[in-house]
């Protein structure tokens, strides 16, 4: 049976059970087998100089010299330092600045949650508390030292039995620093997710609280609780609340889905799921721990399920279902197990705690189109190129390019952010497109405001970079310093440029950037001959400058606004 450690997927081809390791030794631990392995990193079992079992994450190589994989590994170690919990897998050793970094943390010899349902079944009722339980003590405790975890999923559970052990904080925050922005591109899992992560919110214990609902619903299922397809489809649920809860058993349905509810407010806290759990597990019914939101339900928002098996409960099962899940065997809808709040004038009975009068009927939220498309790193790249070509050969043309694209960027990007967030607030409606274009005017002026104001600090670093590199070729050459050589061009430009990307405002300009390649690069194929021309166009003209086929030209301007050798100061 494969173990799943770190949070790392075992390989496709079976290499998660028999797989033989890349290394004989990681720093001093002796390497036995390959665990899993991931997009960034692989598991090891090894043995220290003790003869211990251990677990050792190491980097791959090609990410290795990523400074973002790096951080990620940096802060899982810094978070299970934090933690002293039997429930959390600690980390015994690290070494962060090797050629290809490492940690080692206690080895255990259990499969993910995911693999024992998946090749076990659900877990009964005994079982499903005690998962409950142990999650809850290892979420307290890193709750208690000001971390969350932020992506807890049955794959990041490892199970000893029937104690489960949390493992992969490679993205956990303390709190602090959880604050994620909607339009920023969101890490984890479609479907453990919770829906203030997606749409932006602030990142509290109430989001791992969440992912423990839905791990629990995963557990007692062996569904994810929102299904699969593409991602936004999955998010869009999450942000819904539309859980496909079918296959819990109805005394158990109303107390995971106001678990698994959007609104942070209106679900039962931990003590009282777990209370519920108790009394679920000991055949008492559950209605009678539960809080009174979690009793009172839409009727427009539950769907009656095919019959099921009678279950020895001390009340007759209610049939459950919600949102969009169809049902192959309707049924009529059952008179509701508590009373419900008063209707309002067009017939609808509120959520308990909403205001009255006001419509609270699920909106069609879609999610940020951006998060989990292509990021065009290769077009990017290959216009990096084009772009410091076309600067070092016609300065005035390639920095007003430069502004154009930068200004285009920034609008496009504005106007989608503006069309999530009204989606957000009043659902996905007709007039979008026609608010969209009535905004685009403002969306232009303020984009142009922005453009103006994080041009400054490339512009001076580009000219710091033009007059480095061209004392430095002074030096090599003697001929003076010569600002307006091709080298010196060529390195300020892409100074500049990577500090406008990198730099104040480049976020923006960032996600601008790739949503416009993406409209104009479909294929893959599209995009390998855009990549080849962009590349061969700038290889060509940087060519032609460095051996004196092409000059470099200051159209519109007849000659250079730069100062020659003889006029600069002390010549």
């Amino acid at each position: 049976m494969t173990t799943q450690l770190l949070g790392d997927d075992p390989a496709p081809d079976g290499r998660g059970e028999t797989g033989v390791a890349d290394f004989d030794t990681i720093g001093p631990y002796r390497v036995l087998q390959q665990l899993g392995q991931g997009g960034m990193g692989i598991v090891h079992l090894a043995l220290d100089a003790r003869g211990r079992a251990v677990a050792v994450k190491v980097l791959r190589s090609h990410v290795a010299h990523d400074e973002d994989a790096r951080a990620r590994l940096a802060r899982e170690v810094d978070t299970l330092a934090r933690v002293r919990s039997q429930r959390i897998a600690p980390v015994f050793d690290a070494d962060l600045e090797a050629e290809q970094p490492y940690i080692v943390t206690r080895y255990v010899p259990g499969p993910s949650l995911e693999q024992r349902v998946r090749e076990d079944g659900p877990l009964g009722a005994e079982s499903l508390l005690a998962l409950a339980r142990g999650l809850a003590e290892a979420l307290r405790a890193i709750h208690g030292v000001g971390v969350i975890h932020r992506d807890l999923k049955p794959g990041n559970v490892l199970m000893l039995d029937d104690d489960p052990v949390v493992i992969d904080f490679g993205i956990a925050h303390v709190v602090e620093s959880s604050r994620m922005t909607m339009t920023g591109l969101v890490m984890g899992t479609p479907g453990y997710l919770s829906p203030e992560l997606v749409e932006g919110g602030d990142v509290t214990p109430a989001t791992d609280w969440w992912g423990w609902a839905a791990t629990l619903v995963f557990a007692a299922t062996g569904r994810s609780p929102f299904g699969r397809g593409g991602m936004e489809a999955v998010l869009a649920r999450v942000c819904r609340g539309d859980a496909d809860l079918r296959e819990v058993d109805p005394q158990l349905a109303p107390l995971l889905h106001a678990a698994l509810a959007p609104d942070p407010s209106q679900r039962p806290d931990a003590d009282e799921v777990l209370m519920a759990l108790e009394a679920w597990a000991r055949g008492r019914p559950v209605t009678d721990v539960l809080p009174q939101r979690t009793r009172a339900l839409r009727p427009d928002a539950t769907r009656a399920l095919p019959p099921v098996a009678p279950v020895p409960r001390a009340e007759p099962p209610a049939p459950w279902g919600h949102g969009d899940w169809t049902d192959p065997n309707p049924a009529p809808q059952p008179a509701p197990v508590a009373p419900q709040p008063a209707p309002s004038a067009d017939g609808r009975v509120p959520w308990p705690g909403t205001q009255p009068g006001v419509e609270q009927g699920p909106l069609d939220r879609p999610g940020d189109p951006r998060i989990g498309k292509s990021r065009r790193s290769d077009v990017l790249a290959a216009l990096l190129v084009a772009a410091v070509a076309l600067t070092t050969a016609v300065p005035w043309v390639g920095l007003a390019v430069a502004v154009v694209w930068s200004w285009l960027a920034r609008t496009v990007d504005r106007s989608m952010t503006a069309t999530v967030r009204r989606r957000h607030r009043y659902g996905r409606r007709r007039s979008d497109g026609v608010a969209a274009a009535a905004s685009a005017p403002l969306q232009l002026v303020g984009s142009a405001l922005t453009t103006v104001v994080a041009a400054l600090l490339p512009l001076a670093v580009g000219a710091a970079g033009v007059l480095a590199a061209a004392l430095a070729q002074s030096a090599v050459d003697a001929q003076g310093v010569r600002l307006d050589a091709p080298v010196p061009l060529a390195v300020g430009s892409l100074c500049a440029l990577l500090i406008g990307w990198w730099g104040p405002g480049g976020p923006s300009l960032r996600r601008g950037s790739r949503s416009l390649v993406r409209g104009v690069t479909g294929p893959s194929a599209v995009r390998l001959v855009v990549v080849a021309c962009l590349v061969v166009f700038g290889v060509g003209v940087l060519g032609a400058l460095a051996v004196g086929a092409l000059d470099v030209s200051w159209w519109p301007s007849l000659s250079s606004p730069l100062p020659s050798p003889d006029q600069l100061p002390g010549r």
